[in-house]
């Protein structure tokens, strides 16, 4: 509601359809007296589902219709009296609107593009695709130089991210900024007030950037109050806890606070840490830790410096006395803010009533969910009360002046509770005659509430039902001066906290009288003396057992003292830092406050040489950038030389000229070798990465036999394109063997012990592709084999594919068949790869024959002489007749593998692809048979 109007959007889901059936927009001008159905005004049968408020112009109303029926947007600029429609191309998960702009809003798409509009959504310009979901922001008037600038968060692919900046109107690739060089990890981008965080694998800076410099899995920042940031991470070792991290006022340096807080899925599932900032009072926190699997509530007041357990209340709402000694029983609270904006959540605090906290929560050794009860504070958390024992939503009334409560129940209820005297005594109101399902409750926006509309249902089949309530009536005037009183805000009696004294004017607790919207909160402070409660430990630091902090086992601290240069001073911490927005003064400051000292003169040490993107791998052609790191040593007179390990070196002449990195093109696949030696008059220190430059495996032949002898030696090549593509691993499988065989060469040899189709399959593994070739061996205990030719015009027509060579092969074939007569079991033909376009048969022996051997001349003469009379000829497509003959025996002798030969030969052949075209190299093996003895090399048969 605002002024006096309220608009109330109502949804019917059916559950047997899963889905909205039907909506209707309610609108009330007179505070909820009473309501118009404007159902007509949107389209009858427009189904809608969700009600937006421009939070910059309370007039401009927008309402989303259910995308499952259409998408499209109604707008209107009356205070939602009437409404335009306007079509949409795309459907809308999310809206964000700008915090100063009424007219601006940004649109995260169902495709994951961002859509952007300046003239509140009745046209939409795409500002970019592939965008992470929630990880846009609008930019900060006077922070950011354009007012219409965005950052977003791209997705580069599943492990990769990158920050980008866009301008509103004109997101070219032109326009586009890059403020964080390299790549970010995924889901990572947070913009918040004045600081940008990313999450990197890395630890690195840049300038106008604030990294969290912890490999951890996971970061919300909770607060950036103040110039200081709060932060929850989940470390290597965390599943369902965070530690919770305070910053400097950079934001660069973070120091440990409170470990394992709890953690819960909550709303849409997002992930919700246990603490809760306390309104209206700066720095004061509370927090549920885990420690042995049990939960305990602790609380701070100097933003995480102290943390201590709750004192549990005195007496129960009996007035019995409640035995509760600290540490090992205490008050502990549920923490959970409402993510419903119509109920209240776990806990409540109020900036207009400081010091005032309402939670449910329960009294012992640990926080459970059974036995809940309500308590409440009036003095910042120093002393509890119990105010019911069961759960109720409570809501602030005048600005914290009374408080309202309804019992959280499945019941249907007819009273609420109303406390005048912040919780100490309650008075019961029947709200209803007849008692009501409550679905919620909806309080003017602020924490003027006086009027307030509870909705509800009669029966789980009833319409809505909505009760108005107007409190104006229960107070009898205004307050006066008369009325309020000094509190002083204490932490278990010491005043000073966070290094003030703070005196607040409260409204008494007798009061009984209107406070109204111009009454506003005023404090009165005194600065204090600083003692050492007031530093905290610095970064790099530990706090021990006695309070003292000491460096931390990982912290080295000379390296503050890195981008010294030698004759000038730099800040050399005491192990102490003032906790961020603490104000006190004189006291123990001197002693406690970082010195200025002088640069120590030291040899470079802690040398580091990174990647930008801590890869150890790279592509062949790009732009590799490499880092640069000094731990300790006069960084600005340090030279650096970086060696790229292909012949190429360059020297730099300190650390800081190359804080941007160095960048290099390598043109080789291989493992190279870099070193970066810094050195300065007192010495040196060298580091060194091995970086393997690859590029895209593309294409993969195994060259194998046709036919090979049972039980004899066969070389299998595994031909890869490019031939040099970096580390490659060959993985070789053998028939059903389950095992594979893993090699680092392309070549392997093996046996085949059985005779028939035996097949051959090898995986090469190159970066992250793996590519495979498969080739089926036929095995047999002897064959003979010799060459084909063709006719010249077969060239013109090879595609040189493995699919045509199948075909023509399996032609061929039939045509020496029905040429010879001879059965097709004992005749295998495989066309060769490359050109010119030549080919082998193989003949088998007869299966049915088992004694003695076969005549092995007959039916190779009987192939041979056909071929030379050109008989076997098939036509390849009209026009184009293809006659194959045997080729010469220059190119390579007939084979004869016959068990009774002591010399074991066949034929071998290798591809080799290069650029595309394959050559193939034949083998001769020396032998002597009655076919050498008839035909020596060099004479042709005829």
């Amino acid at each position: 509601g605002f002024d006096s109007v309220i608009l109330m959007l109502t949804k019917l889901f059916d559950f047997n359809l899963n889905s909205v059936t039907e909506s209707s927009l309610w609108r009330s001008t007179d505070y909820g007296t009473t309501y118009q159905k404007l159902n007509e005004k949107v389209g009858a049968k427009t189904i809608l589902s969700y009600l937006y408020v421009s939070p910059n112009n309370k007039r401009k109303i927008m309402l989303l219709t259910d995308p499952e029926v259409e998408s499209s947007l109604l707008i209107s600029s009356d205070e939602g009296a009437t409404y335009q429609k306007y079509r949409l191309s795309f459907y809308i998960l999310s809206l964000l609107f700008h915090p100063e702009q009424e007219d601006w809003i940004l649109a995260y798409s169902h495709d994951q593009k961002l859509y952007s509009s300046v003239e509140f959504g009745r046209r939409w310009q795409l500002v970019h695709e592939r965008v992470a979901p929630n990880r846009f922001y609008w930019s900060k008037t006077g922070l950011d130089k354009e007012p219409g600038l965005i950052h977003l968060e791209t997705i580069i692919s599943e492990g990769q991210a990158q920050y980008v900046t866009c301008k509103l109107q004109n997101c070219t690739e032109a326009n586009k900024g890059k403020p964080f060089p390299g790549y970010i990890d995924p889901n990572s981008l947070v913009v918040q007030d004045e600081y940008v965080f990313v999450q990197v694998t890395l630890i690195t800076a840049h300038k106008c950037m604030y990294l969290f410099q912890l490999h951890d899995k996971d970061l919300h920042v909770i607060s950036t109050d103040e110039n200081r940031v709060v932060a929850a991470v989940q470390e290597w070792n965390q599943n369902d806890t965070y530690n919770l991290y305070v910053s400097e006022t950079g934001g660069v340096f973070y120091t440990l606070a409170l470990e394992n807080v709890v953690s819960s899925m909550g709303h849409e599932g997002n992930v919700m840490i246990d603490l809760y900032e306390v309104a209206g009072i700066k720095g004061m926190f509370l927090a549920n830790k885990k420690t042995d699997n049990v939960v305990k509530t602790y609380i701070t007041y100097n933003r995480g410096r102290d943390w201590r357990l709750l004192q549990a209340p005195t007496a129960d709402l009996r007035g019995n006395s409640i035995r509760c000694e600290l540490p090992y029983c205490s008050l502990h609270l549920h923490l959970h803010v409402s993510a419903n904006p119509y109920t209240s959540g776990n806990i409540e605090s109020k900036d207009s009533a400081p010091g005032i906290i309402v939670a449910s929560g329960s009294i012992g050794a640990e926080l459970t969910t059974s036995n809940v009860s309500m308590f409440i504070t009036s003095d910042a958390g120093n002393t509890w009360r119990q105010i019911f024992d069961e759960e109720y939503s409570v809501l602030y009334l005048d600005q914290g002046g009374a408080l309202v409560a309804i019992r959280h129940t499945p019941l249907p209820i007819r009273h609420l509770w109303m406390s005048f005297d912040e919780g100490r005594e309650w008075n019961k109101y029947s709200f209803t005659m007849s008692p009501l399902f409550v679905d919620g409750l909806l309080g003017e926006p602020g924490e003027e509430t006086l009027i307030m509309t509870i909705f509800g249902h009669v029966s789980h089949r009833s319409e809505w039902q909505l009760v108005k309530i107007d409190f104006r009536s229960i107070f009898n005037r205004r307050c006066t001066e008369g009325d309020y009183q000094t509190w002083h805000l204490h932490n278990r009696g010491e005043p000073c906290i966070m290094g003030v004294k703070r005196i607040y004017r409260k409204l008494k607790p007798i009061a009984r009288c209107v406070m109204g919207k111009t009454y506003s909160v005023t404090m009165t402070s005194a600065p204090c003396d600083c003692t050492e409660a007031d530093f905290e430990c610095d970064y790099g630091y530990d706090r021990r057992s006695d309070g003292k902090c000491t460096p931390a086992f990982w912290f080295l601290p000379s390296s503050m003292s890195r981008s010294c240069t030698t004759g000038t001073t730099f800040i050399n911490s005491t192990g102490y830092r003032k906790v961020v927005s603490n104000n006190c003064t004189a006291g123990v400051i001197a002693e406690y406050t970082a010195r200025r000292q002088h640069c120590p003169t030291q040899a470079p040490k802690g040398l580091h040489l990174v990647t930008s993107e801590g890869k150890l791998t790279a592509t062949l052609g790009t732009n590799v950038t490499f880092l640069v790191f000094l731990e300790e040593g006069d960084g600005a007179r340090t030279s650096i030389m970086v060696d790229f390990g292909d012949g190429h070196a360059l020297t730099y002449s300190n650390v800081s000229s190359i804080e941007n990195g160095v960048k290099h093109v390598y043109k080789a696949v291989g493992i190279y070798r870099v070193s970066a030696t810094g050195e300065n008059r007192l010495g040196s220190e060298s580091v060194v990465l091995y970086l393997h430059v690859t590029c895209q495996l593309e294409y993969i032949h195994l060259s194998a036999p046709f036919v090979a002898v049972k039980s004899k030696e066969v070389n299998l090549t595994a031909v890869l394109w490019p031939s040099q593509v970096g580390t490659v691993t060959y993985i070789w499988w053998f028939g059903n063997n389950t095992e594979p065989i893993i090699t680092l060469e392309g070549s392997v040899a093996c046996t085949f012990s059985r005779e028939g189709v035996n097949t051959v399959t090898v995986q090469v593994s190159a970066g992250n592709a793996i590519l495979q070739d498969r080739k089926a061996i036929a095995v047999h205990e002897y064959f003979r084999s010799h060459l084909l030719a063709f006719s010249s015009n077969l060239d013109d027509h090879n595609p040189d594919v493995a699919e045509w060579r199948l075909d023509v092969s399996r032609v061929i074939k039939n045509s020496m068949v029905k040429a010879t007569g001879v059965t097709p079991e004992r005749l295998l033909v495989s066309v060769l790869p490359g050109l010119p376009t030549a080919a082998e048969f193989f003949l088998l022996p007869d299966k049915e024959l088992t004694e003695g051997k076969p005549d092995k001349n007959s039916l190779t003469e009987i192939i041979l002489s056909a071929l030379n009379q050109n008989l076997v000829q098939f036509t390849l497509r009209p026009g184009v007749q293809v006659t194959v003959y045997a080729a010469h025996l220059s190119a390579a002798p007939l084979v004869d593998m016959s068990e009774n030969h002591s010399g074991s030969a066949m034929l071998m052949l290798l591809s080799v692809v290069v650029l595309g075209l394959a050559i193939f190299v034949v083998y001769k093996f020396k032998r002597y048979s009655a076919h050498d003895i008839l035909n020596p090399p060099g004479q042709h048969p005829s």
